[in-house]
């Protein structure tokens, strides 16, 4: 087991007072991933109470607790375990010498997050740390902080936000060398007043810059000059990545590769590299771009990083293509089932549209906190559909219901009302050789009809499952 904090560590940090002596070898908050020799916090939150959830964890080997309440196992006392979280991150921080790295955007966060991972770690196997899942908000960017050992090399955290402030109580906690935008688009836009609003929202993020950071934001964005202009007073360099002739990290050439990525080749600051992404699109080109700018910025290894980013395994609910089992054959299917916002549709819609399959379908969720542009966003994908080729769009959820009647007469569809309806219908329709694109907000609940067809129970024929 390697050690990560000791309880008298975690006492030290927390300020609280440790019961019985042990070691952690990791840090959960949630009791279902605590795994043996971890520490798990309990924290309390409007649904619930994390002390519940003690003996199952204790259950599942977990070697202490950070606890407002005593309990009877090995433990750290403090006043408030929320709170508590926030000063074993911060210790985490301070501890380590590593060269850190904040991304945040209103898409491409998470992704681009695991790419500018897989880059560093490329170079320095085990010696770099990101934060994992979407573990991006005021108790994930801690618990992805207390996680990371002190001998780290490098650090990849990625940073979200609902609301203004947020990012600048974030950034500070995380303290970046490098600072990623890595676009501004239409989301969540039911908490602000425009796409202006969540570009300075997203700016906050250069607040938390160590001295001599570099700020990295999208040349191609109408906000460029916003983003700059929040970076100034905070960043040593502001670098722009982008196709635009005057982006400091740009694409000078892209092409088609034949596994079906591209072949980029890319001017930076200070070299050149011609590099394959695994993953099609010109999102995530963008997204490649930004991530060679961090690499450099970092002082990591940019070979390393172009090999990292062809050998890149799609993610789950985040591009994940997975040949599925139909009847009389096999489909193609691409998991953007975790979320969905106007630009990551559009975005995504293309990349089917670039795929060689004799049918295109098209599943796709209604997209959530769009507040009021919500009908005029869902019906404005009718376009990207047809260009796209659709010979089917599954419309799933009544935010959808725009979009239904703009595409009468345009393309073959249907317009169901929840995940289990659109596993039922895809069942019907679904052929040998068809591109399925699944995507929508995660409350939707399509990530289970990914699983569904995945595992095999999207077969004609086969045992049904509830999903």
């Amino acid at each position: 087991m390697t050690a990560l904090w000791t309880s008298a560590e975690i006492a030290a940090a927390t300020g609280g007072v440790a019961q019985g002596d042990f070691t952690a070898a990791g840090v959960a908050f949630d009791s279902r991933e605590v795994g043996p020799a971890d520490l798990f916090v309990a924290l309390k939150g409007e649904a619930t109470d994390g002390h519940r959830f003690v003996e199952g964890a204790f259950g599942q080997g977990a070697a202490g607790a950070v606890v407002s309440e005593p309990v009877n196992h090995p433990h750290v006392l403090v006043a408030d375990a929320t709170t508590a979280l926030d000063a074993l991150g911060r210790a985490g921080r301070l501890r380590t010498e590593a060269r850190i790295a904040g991304v945040t955007g209103s898409v491409g966060k998470t992704g681009t997050k695991e790419a500018l991972f897989a880059a560093l770690d490329r170079a320095t196997p085990g010696r770099a740390h990101r934060s994992v899942k979407s573990y991006n908000n005021h108790t994930g960017v801690p618990l992805s902080l207390a996680r990371m050992p002190a001998a780290t090399r490098f650090g990849v955290f990625e940073m979200g936000m609902n609301h203004a402030g947020e990012l600048a109580a974030l950034t500070r906690l995380v303290r970046p060398h490098v600072a990623i935008v890595t676009a501004i688009a239409p989301a969540h836009t039911a908490f602000f007043s425009g796409e202006e609003a969540i570009a300075d929202a997203k700016g906050e993020i250069f607040q938390g810059l160590e001295p001599g950071g570099t700020a990295i934001v999208p040349y191609d964005s109408p906000h460029r000059e916003r983003l700059v202009a929040a970076a100034r007073p905070y960043a040593e360099r502001i670098w722009t990545f982008g196709s635009g002739a005057g982006a400091d990290i740009r694409a000078r050439e892209a092409v088609r590769a034949p596994g079906g990525g591209t072949l980029v080749t890319a001017t930076l600051p200070d070299a050149e590299l011609t590099f394959t992404i695994a993953y099609p699109g010109a999102h995530w080109i963008s997204n490649a771009l930004a991530v060679l700018g961090a690499v450099e910025a970092l002082g990591g290894d940019l070979a390393a990083a172009g090999l990292a980013l062809a050998d890149m395994a799609g993610l789950p609910g985040r591009g994940a293509r997975v040949t599925v089992p139909v009847a009389g054959g096999e489909a193609l299917l691409i998991d953007e089932s975790y979320n969905a916002n106007p630009a990551s549709m559009a975005a995504t819609l293309a990349v089917l549209g670039a795929e060689p399959a004799p049918r295109r379908i098209a599943v796709l969720g209604e997209m959530r906190e769009l507040g009021e542009r919500s009908d005029r966003d869902h019906a404005a994908l009718a376009d990207p559909l047809v260009a796209a080729g659709v010979g089917f769009a599954l419309l799933v959820g009544p935010g959808m219901a725009p979009l239904a009647e703009v595409l009468e007469g345009r393309i073959d569809f249907a317009h169901v009302p929840g995940a289990a309806a659109a596993g039922d219908r895809l069942l019907e329709v679904i052929a040998p050789g068809d591109a399925v694109l699944v995507k929508g907000s995660n409350a939707v609940g399509l990530a289970r009809l990914v699983e569904r067809f995945a595992s095999g129970q999207g077969r004609s024929g086969s045992t049904s499952c509830s999903i």
